[in-house]
């Protein structure tokens, strides 16, 4: 039987905009989060766990993807996520959904068919032909900033990377967006720069979507250990990759064989890993 191992993030936090407080809160929310999705894990496959881990965050107001994303430049809330599964090597995803409550479960729905990942309109119009409820997903606090123009936490997204005891790997990736956004725009986390995995690692990012995107991150780590680089190394190329345009980005990892690993370009990455005994947060 193969170890099992979990690691999720939740964004970055700002020592600057963040309360003591909140970061407690944060910290206690993500190994809660790690330790229940953990014990799910020991009877699920890991692509089920990594829905389930991160619908849990999705369904926490701390943290920017389901309820609490945040509000675009027209007063609505569009959401993103992506679900990969190292078994089938499928990608599946929702782009600017509207109105419901966990986005990643709908990108699991998407797995079953052909068209696996949409946006917009027919993203959400999919959602509900296949049962997903309309459900607002904006809070207060994010109405006030909103009004304000004035966001707590842009740089926010959930993800999930897990492996299971038959040595399966499993990502997945939400995202509120980062605030007063352009209509249309679309973050990384739909896409393979900022979710993926293969048989060998798994990697699922958060941080400024378009600097991801032209770093290729998730893919280009992936890519480097399954062509022989350690996990460190895999980080250690790609980040140095995003120093020329400042890249913001942090990422978490696993791999086949149960090594983890977390990195981010400008601190702090919001993290918890746990692997049965040994727990991992933020500090």
């Amino acid at each position: 039987m193969n170890p099992t191992r979990i690691i999720i993030h939740g964004g970055f936090f700002s020592e600057s905009s963040t309360s003591l407080e909140t970061k407690i809160a944060k910290q206690e929310a993500l190994l809660r989060i790690v330790k229940q999705s953990y014990a799910y894990l020991q009877t699920h496959s890991a692509l089920e766990a990594v829905v389930y881990a991160v619908s849990l965050l999705e369904d926490d107001a701390l943290f920017n993807a389901g309820i609490g994303s945040q509000i675009q430049s027209d007063g609505k809330i569009r959401m993103s996520a992506s679900l990969m599964d190292s078994v089938t090597m499928k990608m599946s995803g929702v782009i600017n959904i509207e109105e419901v409550k966990n986005p990643i479960q709908v990108a699991q729905h998407l797995l079953a068919v052909d068209d696996r990942i949409l946006s917009g309109e027919g993203a959400t119009a999919y959602a509900r032909a296949n049962g997903f409820e309309a459900f607002s997903t904006e809070i207060p606090q994010r109405r006030a900033e909103y009004e304000a123009k004035v966001a707590a936490s842009r740089l926010g997204t959930v993800g999930c990377v897990a492996l299971d005891a038959e040595g399966r790997i499993a990502v997945a990736t939400s995202t509120g967006g980062k605030g007063f956004e352009l209509v249309g725009r679309v973050s990384d986390s739909a896409t393979v720069a900022g979710n993926y995995c293969n048989a060998d690692c798994g990697v699922s990012l958060t941080g400024v979507g378009e600097d991801i995107v032209s770093g290729a991150v998730a893919a280009k780590i992936v890519t480097r250990v399954t062509d022989g680089f350690t996990l460190e190394k895999a980080f250690e190329k790609t980040f140095a990759e995003l120093t020329p345009f400042d890249g913001f980005a942090g990422a978490i990892a696993i791999t086949k064989d149960g090594k983890m690993f977390h990195q981010d370009s400008h601190p702090s990455m919001v993290f918890a890993s746990y692997d049965g005994e040994k727990e991992e947060v933020f500090q």
